[in-house]
Order: structure tokens, then sequence, then C-alpha cells
């Protein structure tokens, strides 16, 4: 009489547990032994946030933000405005890559919704090539004598399987593909499996080496949609890339896909490898390629 029991030890600990439960679903904090993790995580999230906030913001160089600046970002320019622009910006100590980054109205994870073909610039990339091509016999002979860098079959594949891509084409006749299948998970992710809609299998490997090494190269809508593709080096004549660029719009616009509603160009940009975007008229592009 007189005295209050103590709580069991393990009724006690399943209170705690309740009003941190409680305290969870409810959005307060409960202060004391049971909320102590709650807090420390709060602490360690606290420091996180202020050690990010105090990281320095990466530098800009004084080269890209003069160009930047020489942008005007609300504009949308011609296409001859544009490729003239990206030229004048190009100013990095190597030859940069002149690219067209096209954002499509498409969603690529339905099977008609989807971009991949080639096109044969009129005036090559400027880039060196270098095309393998399984094929065996006569196809094999034909593919040496019109300058494939790698020819073989079997041994060919082997080379692949052991994750030896020393190339950027990989050519196929029609028998080397059910020899293939287990290369799919080296070729696929690297965008390299021979498809007869991107031109790379084929019955005459001789033509298709001439081709791609003259500058034919495979593109595609990537998981957004869009399209990233070079045409050129900036370096090339200011008329030179506009051909090509107009060589590469045609295709897109050839190859719309059937799933495509309503207009298929959402917005496209010219770039080149180390400058800024540069946004292009839509309309004025489609113009320019004679496709309007």
């Amino acid at each position: 009489p007189g005295c209050t029991a103590s709580p069991p030890r393990a009724l006690a600990s399943s209170t705690g547990m309740l009003v941190l439960f409680a305290s969870a679903v409810q959005g307060w904090m409960v202060r004391g032994p049971v909320a102590a993790p709650l807090v420390q995580q709060q602490q360690q999230q606290q420091q996180l946030d202020a050690a990010r906030a105090a990281a320095p913001a990466m530098k800009v160089s004084r080269r890209a933000s003069e160009n930047a600046g020489k942008v005007e970002e609300e504009k949308l320019y011609s296409p001859e405005e544009a490729v003239a622009l990206m030229k004048e910006l190009a100013t990095a100590k190597f030859t940069e890559t002149a690219e067209l980054h096209g954002n499509l109205n498409l969603d690529p994870k339905y099977n008609d919704q989807q971009i991949r073909t080639t096109v044969a610039l009129p005036h090559g990339t400027g880039k060196s090539v270098r095309v393998a091509v399984l094929a065996e016999g006569a196809a094999a002979d034909e593919a040496k004598a019109a300058g494939a860098d790698l020819v073989g079959m079997a041994d060919l594949i082997e080379e692949i399987a052991a994750g030896n891509l020393n190339f950027e084409v990989l050519l196929a006749t029609p028998p080397a593909m059910p020899k293939l299948a287990k290369l799919g998970k080296v070729l696929g992710p690297k965008g390299l499996m021979p498809s007869p809609k991107a031109g790379t299998v084929t019955a005459a490997p001789g033509e298709a080496v001439g081709e791609f090494k003259a500058g034919k190269i495979e593109f595609r809508t990537d998981k957004q949609g869009i399209v990233h593709v070079p045409f050129g080096k900036c370096d090339f004549e200011a008329g030179s890339l506009s051909e090509n660029l107009a060589a590469l719009t045609k295709t897109i616009e050839k190859n719309r896909p059937s799933g495509c509603k309503g207009k298929l160009w959402s917005t496209a940009t010219l770039s080149s490898t180390m400058g800024p975007p540069i946004k292009l008229d839509v309309a004025a592009l489609r113009t320019f390629a004679g496709v309007v």
C-alpha cells in the first residue's frame, strides 16, 4: 500500500515503440531515449545539407562564358545563321564536332514511336571510321577489297564475345545473323548490333563498307525521344555543313514513325562539342531541307 509498482520492462519497451510509431504517423517529435535515432538522422541530414550548400560552384571558363553571351537565348535561328554562329563559337584547342540535337514528339517505349536509321552525309563526318564485317567466302573478299578494317566469322565472333570491340560499325551478312544471338548483351548496350533497318545487315558488304567509310552514320532516338547526331567538323566550310544538315533533316522526316501524332519536332538545337546550344527555327529548318 502506498507504493506504485513500476511497469514490467517489456511493457515499457512496447509503450516506447508505440509512442515512436505514433510520433512518426502524426509528424511530431518525441524527445527522449525513444526518439534519439530520429534526432541523430535529422542532425546528419542537416550537416549534409550544410556541406552541400558550402561546396564551391562549378567554375565556368571565360571562353565558355563569352561564347554563351553571344547566343540570344530566346531567338530561334535560321539554319544558315545557326551554322555560321556555331562555327564562330567553336574556339576549343581541338577541332570540334558539329552536332544536331532534335527533341522529337515521340515516346520510344512504344515500338511505333522509335527512329533507328542511317544517313549518308554528302560531305562525310570528318572522322575516320573502323568497320568490321562478319562474312565468309566471296562476301568476305568483297568487304576486304572495299577497305573493311576487320573481316571474319567465327574468329571475329570470338573476339567480340571477349569484349574486343575495336570498331565503330559492325556489318553482317544474312548468314551471320543467327550466330550473333549470343552477342546481344555485348553489342546491344553499345548500339552495335547489326540491323536490317539500319542498313548494317547486307548481302553486299563491299558497297556498305564504302558507304560507311564515306560518311554514312547510324543514329537512333534515345529514351527521351531525342536524336543526337554529329554532322561534320566545325572546320568544314559553312556550305558543306549546311548540306549535311539538310540531308540529316530529310532523313529524320523520311523516317517519321507511324505512331507519331501531330508535329514531329518539338525543338532542335545546334552546338559544337564545347559550344553553347543554338536554338533552331524548326519551320525554317524543314523549309531549308526541302521537306515542306
